[in-house]
C-alpha cells in the first residue's frame, strides 16, 4: 500500500492493493481498528459537510491516520453508507468522495514537476484519464490538426511551452455521459464547439466531467446487500446508529417561509449578483444557491421567476429545485459555511461563522431580528398584477 492508493482509493491500483494485503475487514471492524474510526469520520463528514477529508488533515501525511488506515477506511465507509439504507445518503456520500478527489487532483496538477517526489505522491492528468478509460477520448487542443477550422486558436499554453493546455477536445459519447444540461445552458451540446465527433471544453470543464466520472465510480455497487444484525453489519451497528442520529439532528425542520433578498447571507447575495452580471455559476455554486432558495421555502416556479434575469438556465433551475424539493433531497440541509468556504463560496464576512454554521441559520437569525420585512413574492405578485 502506498500513499497514492490512500489518496485515490477508488483507483484500480488501490483496489488491487487492498486485495493483495489480504486484510480481513470483519476482523478490523471487530477490533475497532483505526481504519474503522476513519471510515465513520469519512461518512459523517461526507453527509454533514460534503467532504471526506479528515478534520485533522486533508491527507494521511497531515492527519492522525496512516496510509493503511486511510486506504482501508474506504471499503468500510462503503459498507457503512450501505447500512444507512438511504438512497440520498449514498448520493451525498458519492458526491463528497468525488468533490474531495477532484480537489486533490487539482492540487496534483498544480504541483510543478520539479517539486514532485515520493513523499508527495501526485497523479498526472493522463493517469486520471487512463483510469476512467478516457485516454483515447480526450486530447489537448494543440494536438488537433483542425483547431483553426473549429473556430479555436492555440494559446501560448497550448503550443508546446510545457504548460498545461487551456482547452481540450472530448469525444461526444463521453461528454454526454459525464455532463448534464442541468449544469447550465453552456453545457448543452448545441452551445458547444463541435468538430469530427469531439466537443471543445476548457480545462476546468474537463475536471468537472472527471468529477462526475469519480462520482459514478464511487456510486457503482452501492448499496451492498448486507443482512442487518449479522457479521460485519452487527459489528458496525453502533456506528450506523450514530450516523442515523446525526442525520436526524441535521434534518431541516422547515422553511423560514419568507423571501427577503436583502437579508440573504453574503455568499448567496454574491452568487445572485454574479449570475445577474451574466456570469455562469460553477456546479457547486449553482447547487448551493438552489439548495438555499429551496431551503427558505421557495417552490421551483418561484425560483425560476426569481432567477429570470440571470445567467441561470430555467430548465436547469427546475431540475435542481424539483430534486431538492422532493422527499429524497429535502431531508438534507444546504451545505454548511465550512463546506462553502472549501469551494471558495463563503468568505466568512463579519466573522459570521461564529454565530451561524450554515446559510439557513444565518438567514433565520436576520429574519428574526428584522423590524420590517417585505416578501419578494408579494412584490412579484403586485408587479405581475399591474401589468
Amino acid at each position: 500500500m502506498d500513499a497514492l492508493d490512500a489518496k485515490y482509493p477508488f483507483f484500480a491500483t488501490a483496489r488491487e492493493a487492498v486485495a493483495d494485503a489480504a486484510v480481513s475487514l470483519p476482523e478490523l471492524v471487530a477490533a475497532d481498528a483505526p481504519a474503522v474510526e476513519r471510515a465513520r469520520e469519512r461518512v459523517e463528514r461526507a453527509l454533514m459537510d460534503g467532504t471526506i477529508a479528515s478534520e485533522s488533515g486533508a491527507f494521511p501525511a497531515e492527519s492522525a491516520y496512516d496510509v493503511q488506515a486511510e486506504l482501508l477506511s474506504y471499503p468500510i465507509a462503503r459498507i457503512l453508507v450501505s447500512l444507512l439504507d438511504s438512497e440520498p445518503a449514498i448520493e451525498k456520500y458519492a458526491a463528497a468522495e468525488a468533490a474531495t478527489a477532484i480537489d486533490r487532483i487539482r492540487e496534483d496538477l498544480a504541483t510543478d514537476d520539479e517539486l514532485r517526489s515520493t513523499s508527495t505522491p501526485t497523479v498526472a492528468l493522463d493517469d486520471v484519464l487512463a483510469e476512467f478509460d478516457l485516454a483515447d477520448a480526450v486530447r489537448p487542443e494543440s494536438l488537433r490538426s483542425d483547431v483553426g477550422a473549429a473556430g479555436a486558436t492555440a494559446t501560448g499554453s497550448e503550443s508546446g511551452t510545457g504548460r498545461d493546455p487551456e482547452h481540450y477536445w472530448i469525444a461526444v459519447g463521453p461528454y454526454l455521459r459525464l455532463t448534464s444540461p442541468s449544469w447550465g445552458e453552456s453545457w448543452r451540446l448545441v452551445n458547444r464547439a463541435l468538430a469530427d465527433g469531439e466537443v471543445r471544453v476548457s480545462r476546468e470543464e474537463l475536471l468537472d466531467a472527471l468529477e462526475a466520472a469519480v462520482e459514478d465510480r464511487v456510486r457503482e455497487g452501492l448499496p451492498f446487500e448486507l443482512a442487518a444484525g449479522e457479521g460485519i453489519a452487527a459489528e458496525l451497528e453502533s456506528g450506523v446508529a450514530d450516523l442515523k442520529r446525526l442525520l436526524s439532528e441535521r434534518t431541516y425542520a422547515g422553511p423560514v417561509d419568507v423571501v427577503a433578498p436583502d437579508l440573504f447571507p453574503p455568499c448567496m447575495r454574491n452568487l445572485i449578483e454574479k449570475a445577474e452580471r451574466g456570469t455562469d455559476l460553477s456546479p457547486p455554486e449553482s447547487f448551493a444557491l438552489m439548495a438555499f432558495l429551496v431551503g427558505i421555502g421557495m417552490s421551483p416556479d418561484e425560483v425560476v421567476a426569481f432567477c429570470a434575469d440571470t445567467s441561470l438556465d430555467a430548465e436547469g433551475i427546475r431540475y435542481q429545485t424539483e430534486y431538492l424539493s422532493d422527499d429524497r433531497g429535502s431531508q438534507y440541509p444546504p451545505p454548511t459555511c465550512e463546506t462553502l468556504a472549501n469551494y471558495g463560496i463563503c468568505h466568512n464576512e463579519a466573522d459570521h461563522m461564529q454565530v451561524a454554521a450554515d446559510p439557513l441559520a444565518y438567514y433565520e437569525q436576520r429574519v428574526a431580528e428584522a423590524d420590517e420585512i417585505t416578501d419578494w413574492r408579494e412584490e412579484n405578485a403586485a408587479e405581475a398584477g399591474s401589468e
